[in-house]
């Protein structure tokens, strides 16, 4: 059976609302930090299947969402493209060479790294609760870019933002890259079990207009009518974070199944605006799960009103913090669940 969540991200209301959570497979459970501490490093468990599916499959056994991510990351493309790929303590991700001086010819690709995240997708699926829907995911190319070409993570993306402005034709060959790549991700991700998928554009706030145009919108477009074309059937949530007024364009023109909404949007603006029916996913502050409390229930209750008559996964409007009580979470399921 397809189950509340696939049934939502194809178009039916219901009842009850879906939920999961952004990074719910994560730091603030302690049946993921004790298998963490037994196995090492973050990309370790990404790249043990088995653990990984653990990992992935815990926060569906504590608190029975209706959607389990993968856990992964978004790097992997980067280093299955031939960058050197590590994740340093207090330092996050970091990759090598840097591609704001390095020719995309100079990597020599390294596509065994995708192989256990397809095993990661195959053992959770056969493990899933009927009803649960396995999710998959890949960073958009903007996003992913702007970490191949620094290295590391930036407030601002100056240096990725610079390059895209000074020599189009080399970061365009960049873009080119993720996008082949990704789409041989995500279809064999789908091949290997996800029944729908979500693309992360984490930084897709930091352009401007004619620039999300063309590094968000015409990619992400690219991605999707590939991945359709093998897969019609499997849904795609597309997650501009940041996209602020550019967010209808964006569900306008890439053709995703489902828009993924940040916190910062007004979630009453957002149904106004976007397309009749087109599902949406979202969109609460991830610290009002830590704060708890009365604003916490004030806020969730708005966004289920916010989004009443039109399809609606709820969600946070980013990753859940490793800080995050158990207790509010449990809370926050009481009030979606009714």
């Amino acid at each position: 059976m397809p189950g509340l969540l696939l049934d939502t991200l194809n178009g039916k209301i219901a009842d009850r609302r879906p939920v999961w959570l952004m990074r719910q497979a994560g730091r603030y459970l302690p049946e993921y930090r004790a298998l963490r501490a037994e196995k090492g490093g973050f990309l370790e468990l990404v790249y043990d299947s088995e653990a990984a599916a653990e990992i992935t499959l815990q926060p569906i056994r504590r608190f029975g969402f209706d959607g389990a991510i993968l856990f992964s990351d978004i790097l992997i493309v980067p280093h299955a493209l031939g960058q050197d790929l590590q994740f340093l303590a207090g330092e996050g991700p970091h990759l090598s060479p840097k591609m704001v001086d390095t020719a995309l010819d100079a990597l020599t690709p390294a596509p065994h790294h995708f192989d256990p995240i397809y095993e990661t997708v195959r053992l959770c699926r056969a493990q899933l609760p009927e009803g649960v829907t396995m999710l998959g995911f890949a960073g958009s190319p903007w996003t992913v870019a702007t970490y191949m070409v620094a290295g590391q993570g930036s407030k601002d993306h100056h240096v990725t933002r610079a390059m895209a402005y000074r020599d189009p034709q080399a970061f365009g060959a960049i873009i080119d890259a993720i996008v082949e790549s990704t789409i041989e991700y995500l279809c064999r991700q789908i091949e290997a079990g996800a029944e729908a998928v979500q693309l992360f554009d984490s930084w897709s706030g930091s352009l401007s207009p004619r620039q999300f145009e063309r590094w968000v919108v015409a990619p992400t477009v690219r991605i999707v009518d590939a991945v359709r074309a093998k897969h019609p059937d499997t849904p795609i949530i597309g997650f501009p974070k940041g996209a602020g007024a550019k967010l209808p364009a964006y569900a306008r023109e890439t053709g995703v199944d489902a828009v993924g909404v940040d916190e910062t949007q007004d979630p009453r603006w957002v149904h106004r605006e976007l397309p009749d029916g087109l599902p949406v996913q979202g969109n609460l502050d991830p610290l009002l799960l830590i704060s708890g409390g009365n604003e916490l229930e004030e806020a969730a209750r708005d966004v289920l009103a916010a989004f009443e008559g039109r399809p609606h996964v709820f969600n946070l409007g980013h990753g859940i913090d490793k800080t995050t009580p158990i207790a509010h979470v449990e809370r926050l399921l009481e009030i979606v669940r009714g």
